[in-house]
């Protein structure tokens, strides 16, 4: 199978070949994470021939003999060669219980170069960061960007393409099977139960599956709604359920733990204060939102813009978050290195209510840092105001800086 080349990871992973430290790729299920150590491969081949690279994928059938650390061991042993660069590549890491202590020991002893992948947040906890905190960088990996979706899928830019873009979302193996609904939506609903199942249930010890499903739908559908102690109680009475809200939000992180659905929390405009309440979901891929519920242009559209934008900020590495100011809200203030980035989300500047809105949000912001209006506009779809920049969607996807 060709592996088209993601130079957005590769790029970022490469400095720090051979430099003693973990490489932690993380992200959900069947986006890319293998392809990138593919491709991380052949890099080091390309720099350093003589290299020995040993590659473990837990999904494969010769190593499921490796269910923990004493078996990795094991694996290992005799694998290393002298007087040669040795590199170790993991998939899938979060399936050998235990695998904590053989990174550790790989890492004392400077045995090897390491590369692990994972599909679970907690692979991030516990005796990984307890005893090799400052020595492992995570690099988290997302399905495709709009940019890459047109690469993948030899597409060029169009109404048609975003659209597909927000129908279907960027699974890497999509341009496999092309895109329709029978059988794209088909190939998500199983990776879909394939994390609820693996990644949520088994690791997470869940109980209430069919909660837990109602629970993904309910976010898939509130996409960019506010999510809070009373609408949470309100959605247990519609499903006539006595699960603590407590409970609810345990299951909202573990959703989150697998990478399908990402928390965002507000700030303060003004400042750097965290509101405690309040929280917003994304999700990590724009098709599994969209595999179940369906994708109906008037009710929406305006959710999935939302979820893209935010996907955007989050591959550009900002911290996201909902900027809350008084009574005005602003849809995203991406924090990165201390610069921050404010964006607001609208379908279309229907009217001059809507325009005032939008504009007036970011023209309240007392600073210099970059502002945009992202909207659907075909009509002076990137043009300046006040210092606001104005972007149609599928513009504002392709950039590779804010």
């Amino acid at each position: 199978m060709e592996i088209i080349d993601r130079p957005v990871y590769t790029k970022r992973i490469s400095p720090y070949i051979g430099k003693g430290i973990i490489k932690v790729l993380t992200g959900q299920r069947r986006v890319g994470k293998s392809c990138v150590l593919q491709q991380m491969m052949g890099v080091i081949r390309e720099k350093d021939p003589s290299a020995c690279i040993i590659y473990i994928n837990m999904e494969f059938e010769e190593f499921r003999m490796i269910r923990n650390d004493n078996d990795l061991f094991e694996y290992l042993k005799g694998k290393f060669k002298p007087k040669v660069n040795n590199y170790l590549f993991i998939d899938e890491i979060q399936d050998i219980e235990g695998f904590e202590n053989v990174l550790r020991s790989l890492q004392a002893k400077e045995s090897c170069d390491i590369f692990c992948t994972g599909s679970n947040a907690n692979i991030l906890s516990g005796d990984l960061s307890t005893y090799l905190s400052g020595r492992y960088i995570e690099f988290h990996i997302h399905s495709l960007s709009y940019s890459e979706f047109l690469l993948f899928h030899k597409l060029e830019t169009s109404s048609k393409s975003l659209m597909l873009y927000l129908t279907y979302g960027g699974m890497p193996f999509l341009p496999r099977l092309g895109l329709s609904d029978e059988l794209a939506f088909e190939y998500l609903r199983n990776i879909y139960y394939t994390i609820l199942l693996k990644d949520v249930v088994k690791l997470e010890g869940i109980r209430n599956i069919d909660f837990l499903e109602t629970l993904a739908l309910y976010a898939a559908d509130n996409v960019g709604s506010l999510f809070s102690a009373n609408n949470i109680s309100k959605f247990l009475k519609s499903q006539r359920t006595d699960i603590s809200t407590t409970q609810v939000i345990s299951y909202l992180k573990a959703l989150c733990n697998s990478y399908l659905i990402n928390k965002v929390g507000r700030i303060e405009i003004s400042g750097i204060r965290k509101f405690e309440v309040g929280d917003k979901y994304y999700f990590e891929d724009l098709g599994l939102r969209n595999c179940f519920l369906g994708f109906s242009l008037q009710r929406d559209i305006h959710k999935l813009m939302e979820n893209a934008v935010y996907l955007h900020l989050s591959l550009l590495r900002y911290e996201v978050f909902v900027g809350k100011d008084d009574s005005r809200e602003v849809d995203f203030v991406g924090i990165r290195k201390g610069k921050k980035v404010y964006v607001q989300v609208t379908y279309l500047m229907t009217d001059k209510k809507t325009s005032d809105r939008e504009f007036g949000n970011l023209l309240s912001i007392r600073d210099n840092y970059p502002k945009y209006v992202v909207s659907m506009d075909e009509f002076n779809k990137d043009s300046e105001t006040k210092g606001i920049r104005h972007m149609h969607l599928a513009d504002f996807l392709c950039l590779e800086n804010l």
